[in-house]
């Protein structure tokens, strides 16, 4: 049954277009649906065995590369952390699939579609079951591959074309950080499987790194790279995150993710909810025990995600496109859960990943719905009084909006012990109040992630509501005939949005104890190491430290966890020191004490957001202050034009790479290669037989003449050799 859930998706991939070909494009999108709902209700029966029942386990199905030390198998590891990916994959890939028969009913390559959309599923699948990073690695090109297919999907217009190219190239960019990262390990190592790279560094043992004549204990070894000698750990750190950066679309490498809209909606809803871009977060939390050990990397995890959420959170403010919002809105919640993993909330980082998933995919189907029944116009400036006509995806998109903005109410916490609100209110505070916890406990950069998390939720509700009011509010801004004769979306496109409100509503309040809560410690099992495993030691503390990301170091290990308070009392010093504050501190999960400021901060940035949204766009009153973001400003412009990334790499990466593959083509290939190669020899051939052809004029006293002359220098050879 392990490996039938991978395959299930590659089977419906691989039978797609010849069951369109033979039979009907109906046929192709049913066969391609059956597969993937089979594939989900297997992830479901396997997510409460193994995470509910913890009956983790590894499957290995071949020994898929040997030679001679080098060795890589091909398995599906279950643990906690996987069976949670599987079922995200698996859910929202089978909603897509259904929502695209729908949205797709006029597009005449729906069997290729249906085929691209399982082999995405099927690449992301393989990556999180992986156990080992060349496997991972598989995994990771193979969503690179589908993405390209599918965001390119549209290949007759130039800009889908464009967008698919420039989403390969960035993440190559990244791809190339995260092989070194894999040549590094494997050279640390001497192995690449998830196991024996976890457990040497977990036992903080001496390795000796390949050529290496003395070993030392991981902890202390450091290897040359580019003429630096650096702490290993570190640098393997780093060389997987720039990896997930690319991926995950985080900053600097985030420019290609606006982009990747050019693909049919239901792509989009994919990529951005459940498959590629969660990528890079598996990566982090996977690796959780190198980053712990590893305070530096960790570090530049937590101020790149900070940064990223703060950055995409000011361009969303102010795009018109639909779905480029959302698409924004998505790199911004890439980065909370980055920083959430860099301050070493593993937990709340996947506790986020989980519900993200049923909020982005409503939004994106949601957004899909509102194009569809606008002849595919995704201007939100031309729309208006959509909810007129549209009153269900209305009421589906405002769900979707509560919940990635956070409506919730932390002031029923001590009735109920959960976070009582929706799903988006249940994980991003988790987050936010990690990141406060980690700084108070001297974590370096957490108060800077804690800061950039409340001004990005600020800025989240606005857009969010923006879009909601820009584009069901108002008068309508479409033409006549668009409100006259819209598209109504079939129930096909429909049943997948309840599903997903379902999710977005709820799943934060059910998964909060399991993710982050008095029960994190058991359902986490061994799936996220903390420089440590007490799970492994016997130990059973709960997970108290930064929303369930942390567990205590085992007694006798050489590594200390730098996420929490003391290195004599690693496990009590934070919980002991808060509960002296008991008066005046309000309680947030077992073992964490906020000041009750903390607690409210994100509903209050919630409030202000919206606030904002709807003074602006509902009553006519600008909240900002006068010309700051006037039409033509500076800081319009700036926002506008997404901080000017696109134009920055193209005057210092695409335009010089243009001139310099221009003067490779023109003099290297043109004048040297091909000028002394094949159209060198040609033209000496060429000159060689218009020489000879003057010769043969066809006169005879010509060859009369060339005769006399032949034989005069044979004689006077003959005549030399004969003195001689």
């Amino acid at each position: 049954m392990e490996p039938l859930v991978v395959l299930l998706p590659l089977f419906g991939a691989l039978l797609a277009m010849p069951v369109g070909r033979m039979l009907s494009a109906r046929a192709a999108e049913l066969t391609t649906i059956a597969c993937m709902l089979f594939a989900c209700l297997l992830s479901w029966i396997l997510f409460f065995d193994v995470a509910i029942g913890h009956n983790a386990r590894t499957v290995q199905v071949f020994t898929w590369i040997s030679s001679g030390n080098f060795i890589a198998d091909w398995a599906v590891k279950l643990d906690t952390m996987s069976a949670i990916m599987l079922v995200v994959i698996t859910s929202v890939s089978s909603l897509v699939h259904i929502y695209s028969v729908g949205y797709m009913h006029d597009d005449a390559s729906r069997p290729r579609f249906f085929a691209y959309l399982s082999l995405f599923t099927f690449a992301m699948l393989t990556l999180v079951t992986a156990d080992n990073f060349i496997q991972l690695f598989f995994g990771w090109e193979g969503v690179g591959l589908a993405s390209y297919l599918l965001i390119g999907f549209y290949h007759h217009k130039k800009s889908a074309n464009d967008a698919a190219i420039k989403a390969f190239v960035v993440n190559r960019v990244g791809d190339f950080g995260f092989a070194l990262g894999i040549m590094a390990i494997f050279f640390v190592f001497g192995s690449v499987g998830f196991e024996e790279v976890f457990q040497a560094v977990r036992t903080d043992a001496v390795v000796t790194p390949f050529n290496a004549v003395d070993g030392a204990p991981i902890s202390e070894l450091t290897v040359g790279f580019l003429g630096l000698e650096l702490h290993a750990l570190t640098l393997i750190g780093i060389l997987l995150f720039i990896g997930a950066m690319g991926k995950s679309a985080q900053f600097l490498l985030h420019t290609w993710l606006p982009d990747a809209m050019e693909g049919p909606t239901p792509v989009s809803a994919l990529i951005h909810a459940a498959t590629m871009v969660t990528a890079g977060v598996f990566l982090v939390c996977r690796c959780s025990i190198i980053y712990e050990n590893a305070p530096d990397a960790a570090t530049l995890v937590t101020f790149i995600g900070a940064t990223t959420a703060f950055f995409a959170a000011t361009v969303g403010l102010l795009q018109d496109d639909i779905k480029k919002v959302i698409a924004y809105s998505t790199c911004s919640q890439l980065g909370y859960m980055f920083f959430a993993a860099g301050v070493g909330a593993y937990g709340a980082a996947m506790f986020h990943l989980f519900t993200h998933a049923f909020f982005k995919a409503l939004l994106f189907l949601g957004a899909g719905s509102v194009i569809h029944a606008v002849h595919h116009e995704q201007d939100m400036k031309k729309m208006g009084g959509v909810r007129h006509i549209l009153p269900f995806t209305y009421a589906m998109m405002i769900v979707g909006t509560i919940a990635i903005t956070g409506v919730g109410f932390p002031f029923l916490y001590d009735i109920f012990h959960i976070p009582v609100g929706t799903a988006g209110f249940a994980s991003k505070d988790a987050i936010i109040e990690a990141a406060y916890a980690a700084g108070t406990e001297g974590r370096a950069g957490a108060y800077f992630a804690f800061a950039m998390g409340l001004i990005a939720a600020v800025f989240t509700s606005f857009y969010s509501w923006r879009l909601i009011f820009l584009t069901f509010h108002g008068k309508s801004r479409a033409p006549d005939h668009v409100m006259k004769h819209p598209h109504f979306p079939p129930n096909w496109m429909l049943l997948p949005l309840v599903v997903l409100a379902f999710g977005a509503l709820f799943a934060g309040m059910f998964g909060y104890k399991s993710f982050v809560g008095d029960n994190a410690a058991e359902f986490w099992g061994n799936s996220i190491y903390i420089a440590g495993d007490a799970h492994a030691g016997g130990e059973s503390h709960a997970v108290e430290a930064y929303a369930a990301g942390v567990t205590p170091p085992v007694e006798g290990d050489r590594a200390e966890t730098p996420a929490i308070a003391s290195a004599e009392d690693p496990a009590g010093a934070a919980h002991d020191e808060a509960e002296e504050h008991t008066d005046s501190y309000g309680e947030a999960g077992e073992g964490h004490y906020f000041p009750l400021w903390v607690l409210y901060a994100p509903l209050l940035a919630m409030i202000i957001g919206f606030g904002s949204a709807y003074t602006h766009y509902m009553r006519g009153n600008n909240p900002l202050r006068p010309g700051l973001l006037r039409e033509g400003g500076i800081l319009y412009g700036f926002l506008k034009n997404k901080w000017y990334f696109d134009e920055v790499y193209r005057f210092l990466f695409l335009n010089p790479s243009r001139r310099l593959g221009r003067i490779l083509w023109k003099v290297g290939d043109g004048r040297i290669i091909d000028g002394l190669g094949p159209d060198g020899l040609s033209g000496l051939a060429g000159i060689g037989s218009r020489l000879i052809v003057r010769l043969q004029s066809g006169y005879i006293y010509h060859y009369a003449f060339a005769m006399l002359v032949g034989i005069g220098v044979i004689l006077l050879i003959v005549r030399l050799g004969g003195a001689q």
